[in-house]
């Protein structure tokens, strides 16, 4: 079953790879989907695929790239995209 997740990961996740190591490790899972930094500090995701690979991603996420320190992850397992979601691309910082 295909779904769309938004995920927000809370903690040292700036500065540290995050965001392009997610790129690398979404497209291994086979999702579609990005991932910004916020200006809160957070840094989100949104990701579409089967939900084996959505939890694989977000398990990935809750432990991040080497340098990262994640205290928390939110996850949003009704969020809706507007269209089916192709590639996973890093996103301007909002």
């Amino acid at each position: 079953m295909t779904a769309t997740w938004q995920i927000v990961v809370h903690g040292r996740v700036q500065g540290v790879g995050y965001r392009a190591a997610c790129v690398v490790e979404a497209r291994r899972l086979g999702l579609a989907g990005w991932v910004r930094n916020r200006r809160d500090g957070t840094v989100e995701a949104v990701a579409q695929g089967e939900v084996a690979q959505l939890l694989a991603l977000c398990e990935w996420m809750r432990q991040g790239p080497r340098g990262a320190q994640v205290s928390s992850c939110d996850v949003d397992k009704a969020w809706e995209a507007d269209a089916p979601l192709n590639g996973f691309e890093q996103r301007a910082s909002v």
